[in-house]
């Protein structure tokens, strides 16, 4: 990191106190809370697929609780319109104009819950403010406070009467991932919180960083150091993805950009100042899936993007500790 920035303990004292603060509110997930606060470090957005009743909306509220910022749920159904997610222009009886009166997407942290029930339009109402960070209305464009997130979900066991996001939107989250079962002592915990007096047995929310500190630690990945044989092996696993029997379409340079992105957001809350292979590793699942289109052979034969880039992980060559562990920038 350079000599502005604070060392990598301060960065991971900062990054625990997040963890922290949400993990008070949501019960054994740590690996998502770090993926997310990873996402808001790169101001990327997130997508989440999974089954109902697995803590996708608490996990939402508490991080937005943590960071200090305004949350916004948005219920997506077939019915819903653009204008109800972006606002609309009302008029104003008493001074004869039209005013604008701002939707739910006005927000920090937004949930756009059960996302593919809405129909490709009222989706695309997304678009402008995920890539952009600005909405447009009547003409007039609008910026978007910072940080802005948008947490997206899905149900995969219902499909009836959705829409599946399209290829283009896709590409546009940062990370798509899982939060899974509990395990039993989690899933206990979980039960023993929600069947107490609700008043006194659960924790207190309460504000992880304030303002100046959020915007220092999603300034502080720009300082990561990241080396020649790193970017490379990084370069070579997104361009294997493009050349692999059963994969149709391979990820984009949007897709590298993210990787290398979300790698050095990662290094730093982890309280390192250089991204290892192993990083890179770790990361590749959740940054590359969603962005893997599987030819219909394969879609036939059931194979999953998940075990057919786990055999581009293990085919790509990594780099040898004394280039992965260049760290000459920093001497």
């Amino acid at each position: 990191m350079s000599s502005n920035s604070p060392p990598p303990g301060e960065v991971r004292e900062l990054a625990a106190t997040l963890i922290e603060a949400i993990a008070e509110r949501v019960v054994g997930q740590t690996v998502a809370i770090e993926l997310l606060l990873a996402a808001v470090m790169c101001d990327g957005h997130v997508l989440i697929e999974d089954v109902p009743g697995t803590g996708k909306t608490v996990l939402a509220k508490a991080l937005a609780s943590s960071l200090g910022v305004r949350f916004r749920r948005i219920q997506f159904t077939p019915d819903l319109l653009p204008s109800d997610v972006t606002g609309s222009s009302v008029f104003n009886q008493r001074t004869q104009e039209f005013e604008f009166r701002p939707g739910p997407l006005f927000g920090q942290v937004i949930l756009a819950d059960e996302i593919n029930r809405a129909t490709p339009r009222t989706q695309a109402a997304l678009l402008e403010a995920m890539e952009e960070r600005q909405v447009t209305s009547d003409g007039v464009t609008m910026p978007l406070e910072r940080p802005f997130l948008v947490i997206a979900t899905q149900n995969p066991i219902e499909l009836d009467g959705t829409f599946p996001l399209p290829e283009a939107q896709l590409d546009r989250f940062l990370l798509q991932l899982a939060l899974g079962y509990p395990e039993l002592e989690a899933e206990r915990e979980v039960v023993l919180r929600n069947c107490r007096d609700q008043s006194r047995s659960l924790p207190r929310e309460r504000t992880g960083l304030d303002p100046e500190s959020l915007r220092r630690l999603q300034s502080l990945s720009a300082h990561v150091h990241v080396s020649e044989a790193v970017h490379t092996y990084m370069l070579r696993v997104v361009r294997a993805t493009r050349e692999l029997p059963g994969i149709e379409l391979g990820a984009s340079p949007r897709a590298s950009i993210a990787l290398y992105r979300c790698a050095r957001a990662l290094a730093c809350l982890r309280g390192r100042s250089y991204v290892l292979p192993d990083d890179v590793k770790y990361l590749a699942p959740f940054v590359l899936c969603h962005r893997l289109i599987l030819t219909h052979e394969a879609r036939a034969a059931a194979q999953r993007p998940a075990a057919l880039l786990a055999s581009v992980l293990e085919r790509v060559p990594v780099p040898v500790e004394d280039e992965a562990h260049d760290r000459s920038v920093h001497a």
